[in-house]
């Protein structure tokens, strides 16, 4: 299965290739991946490096922490992809909302809750909305 994807404005497009490890994306609370992504949580489908190839433009990397790198489109900030060489080594993250398809890789567990922000474990309960409460 080859998925593509990319950034919000379109500057950066990726193909990745093959099937996802661990039967899916994991959904990530920890603190430096909540901060990084202005989100309480963020989904990441992980595969083998060479399985990516960036079809157009050249994400900018950022030394999140001591040993992990992620990629981000430097126009638009979109988040893109994460390595860490001595915790993951050969592997990277894909952040799989990025992808074109995002429902083609569903999620199969949520990791580092230890982080997690406490609403968002019931967060499912809250009211729906297809839009806007109350608007158009």
């Amino acid at each position: 299965m080859a998925l593509t994807g990319g950034c919000h404005c379109g500057a950066v497009r990726y193909e990745i290739a093959g099937e996802p490890m661990h039967g899916g994306q994991a959904l990530c609370h920890c603190t430096d991946c909540r901060r990084c992504a202005g989100a309480p949580m963020v989904g990441w489908a992980m595969y083998p490096e060479d399985a990516l190839s960036v079809t157009k433009g050249e994400p900018r990397e950022y030394a999140s922490s001591e040993t992990g790198q992620r990629w981000f489109c430097s126009t638009c900030g979109t988040g893109l992809f994460y390595r860490n060489a001595q915790n993951l080594p050969g592997l990277v993250d894909i952040q799989a909302s990025t992808l074109d398809d995002p429902d083609a890789v569903p999620a199969a567990a949520h990791i580092q809750v230890a982080d997690r922000v406490g609403w968002m474990k019931d967060a499912h309960g809250l009211p729906e909305f297809e839009r806007f409460p109350g608007g158009a």
